[in-house]
């Protein structure tokens, strides 16, 4: 069937073709009228400067290239019992980057709902893995960066395997046995949140609470569903691959440390500094079977944590800081406690006590003139 294709542009009628023959001829003569220009009238528009982006740091005050750390309160046995507070921590050491820690009493998450997370130069960085990437770019630390590429897959495959399997055996047992938690670590949660209520009562809570999400998690991540023994079995197993890979090195790649020797020591120091009199089967593994991985943790304890007990014995968060030197002023010989000296409004004392006896000693000589004048006139 054919369609007829109609044509859409109208023909000229009739009209519009005598109007076209009727129009006078245009030869350059005429001349165009100007269009006339409307004048108007200017407003001056005041500019307004833009407002400064709020600062949605919880540090406002911060000093430019300092790293703000923030992380769960210190222990008794160690600086922290979060491996990824612990394992940034380490690397901020190690890499020599200007660190302090803010004291919020564990109230405070990253926008991603974790701890660890640091601030720097007014912006949030959070996760442990994302901090040390941005934090090695911006300061161009780079602790891997002498590996080879074969060494550089190994690491990851490594890291991998303790933050994505042992560390959740870790996180089984705590959950298993939240009392355990409190002993072994010797937590004081009373101080460590800052809270009035008395530590029964939170030691309470805190095993409902952790019991509860902790079994969650590991039933997610399908580690809890296997018995005691398979999941003690399966961390023993991955402690003997470290060992394996460790050798007799003092480090994995050698003689300095890299991010998987931070990372191995972070997750190793939670079972090995745990209190002797609370029983755990990693702990006790490691120091039978795998002495050179007890070797590892001490080593690189040592070189980042020399201040270790002070940390454990204080809880201070900032014992790496120096402390403000109280001024003790010194005496002309140089020795001894300086004197104390007078306030510009008081006189010295010395010099008052010498004027009262002068005054003294005059009115003593005249009164005892006018008594032998008097006695000469009798």
């Amino acid at each position: 069937m054919a369609t007829e294709v109609i044509n859409n542009v109208p023909e000229n009628t009739e009209k519009e073709k005598v109007a076209t023959e009727d129009a006078p001829a245009d030869n350059g003569q005429t001349k165009e009228e100007p269009p006339t220009e409307k004048v108007e009238e200017k407003v001056e528009e005041k500019k307004v400067e833009p407002a400064p982006p709020k600062i949605t740091v919880h540090k406002a005050n911060f000093e430019k290239d300092v790293v703000y750390l923030y992380q769960f309160s210190r222990t008794p046995l160690l600086p922290s019992t979060s491996p990824y507070c612990l394992k940034v921590e380490t690397w901020l050491r190690l890499a020599g980057i200007k660190y302090e820690n803010v004291d919020h009493k564990a109230k405070f998450r990253s926008k991603k709902g974790q701890l660890p997370f640091v601030e720097l130069n007014g912006e949030e960085i959070a996760d442990s893995t994302f901090i040390i990437k941005e934090l090695s770019e911006k300061f161009n630390k780079d602790l891997d960066a002498a590996l080879t590429p074969e060494q550089r897959v190994v690491s990851h495959a490594m890291i991998s395997m303790i933050e994505n399997h042992l560390s959740w055996v870790m996180l089984w047992w705590r959950a298993k046995y939240p009392d355990s938690v409190i002993k072994g670590y010797q937590v004081n949660l009373q101080n460590a949140l800052n809270t009035r209520l008395p530590n029964p009562i939170l030691n309470f809570c805190y095993k409902l609470t952790a019991a509860r999400k902790g079994m969650k998690k590991a039933k997610a991540h399908g580690i809890g569903v296997h018995s005691q023994d398979e999941i003690v079995e399966l961390g023993k197993n991955d402690l003997r691959v470290l060992s394996d890979l460790l050798s007799d090195r003092p480090f994995f790649f050698g003689d300095e440390p890299t991010l998987l020797d931070v990372v191995a020591f972070a997750n190793l120091a939670q079972v090995h500094f745990i209190d002797k009199e609370v029983a755990h089967p990693l702990r006790d593994g490691m120091n039978e079977s795998f002495p050179n991985l007890v070797g590892l943790v001490s080593r690189i304890k040592e070189r980042a944590f020399n201040d270790w007990d002070d940390i454990c014995n204080t809880l201070d968060l900032n014992a790496h800081l120096p402390k403000p030197v109280k001024e003790t002023k010194e005496t002309k010989e140089g020795t001894g406690p300086a004197e104390k000296q007078p306030l510009p409004d008081e006189p010295e004392k010395g010099k008052g006590d010498e004027k009262e006896k002068e005054l003294e000693k005059e009115t003593d000589e005249k009164g005892k003139e006018k008594e032998n004048e008097k006695e000469k006139e009798k």
